[in-house]
């Protein structure tokens, strides 16, 4: 998707008045995180579990009852050790963001589009993580110590801060925040 592209997605979005600055978009594809070094292993001994439960019951005369407990532990298995990464690469690719004067546009989205607004002058904390090639994430607002231990993993139920993530040039854009919230 060009910035033309993107540009495009977010007129609807925008006031009459308002111009955008800066657009964007996360990188694409399965990521590995930092957090992937403990939940890797984690999930396969998990599902590996989760799977030895389920077959054992299964081939013997256990009650219907203990094959029916071990299905959901399976499908978690399944979601923590591969369906996590298709599900996040998906939603980055549905993610689009947008810097105008006023406020940082994220639309993003895997089965409806969610459109989040955030006024540049009232958000209290911004935090840049950069990387040796100049990409990164700038997380908007206060974090909580559960979305540090899974440094931005997606779960169901939890809610994240909002950030612009893995995008290229990260200080220039955290740059233009904070010169944009030093104008007014």
């Amino acid at each position: 998707m060009t910035n033309y592209d993107i540009e495009n997605e977010l007129k609807p979005n925008l006031r009459s008045d308002e111009k955008l600055i800066w657009t964007g978009k996360p990188k694409t594809g399965i990521v590995f995180r930092g957090s992937d070094a403990f939940l890797i292993p984690f999930s396969l001994l998990w599902g590996g579990f989760a799977v030895f439960w389920e077959t054992s019951v299964i081939a013997t005369d256990a009650p219907f009852f203990f094959k029916l407990w071990g299905i959901p532990f399976v499908l978690v298995g399944l979601y923590i050790t591969v369906g996590r990464f298709f599900l996040d690469a998906k939603k980055r690719a549905n993610t689009i963001y947008g810097l105008t004067s006023d406020r940082i546009i994220i639309k993003t989205g895997i089965f409806s589009s969610e459109i989040k607004s955030l006024n540049i002058r009232t958000l209290s904390d911004i935090t840049i993580s950069q990387k040796s090639d100049n990409s990164g994430t700038i997380t908007l607002g206060p974090t909580d110590y559960r979305y540090t231990m899974m440094q931005g993993m997606e779960w169901p139920g939890a809610k994240q801060p909002p950030r612009l993530e893995f995008i290229e040039d990260v200080k220039s854009v955290y740059d233009k925040i904070i010169d944009l919230q030093r104008q007014k």
